[in-house]
């Protein structure tokens, strides 16, 4: 979908390129800045009760995937390459033990404190 927009806007809009990838990737926090403020603004309970608030939240969360698909059109990763490297990830989350990493990250933390006494 991304792709036939391009080729409509074509002239209009940059090209999908590796140096185009970081003003994607700005816009697309831009969006998520605006994905923010209906939180903040509207909260949880207006997004999930409220369809004006809610189609509003969905329609930016829109914009947010639509930018992500532009930056990962940028760098030519394919679908079948992101979708290897987001199931690596959370099979590596699933084996992790979050509460020994925080552990040892806090022990870490106090020894230097401590060397620096």
């Amino acid at each position: 979908m991304q792709e036939a927009l391009q080729a409509k806007h074509k002239g209009d809009w940059a090209a999908l390129t590796p140096q185009q990838g970081h003003s994607s990737l700005l816009w697309m926090l831009g969006e998520a800045g605006e994905v923010a403020q209906i939180i903040k603004k509207k909260g949880d309970a207006r997004i999930m009760t409220d369809e004006v608030v809610r189609a509003d939240f969905v329609e930016e969360m829109a914009d947010v995937l639509m930018y992500f698909n532009d930056v990962l059109l940028c760098y030519d990763i394919t679908p079948q390459e992101f979708a290897a490297a987001y199931r690596g990830k959370y099979e590596h989350n699933m084996r992790r033990d979050w509460h020994k990493e925080h552990r040892e990250q806090e022990e870490a933390r106090r020894a230097a404190m401590a060397e620096k006494k």
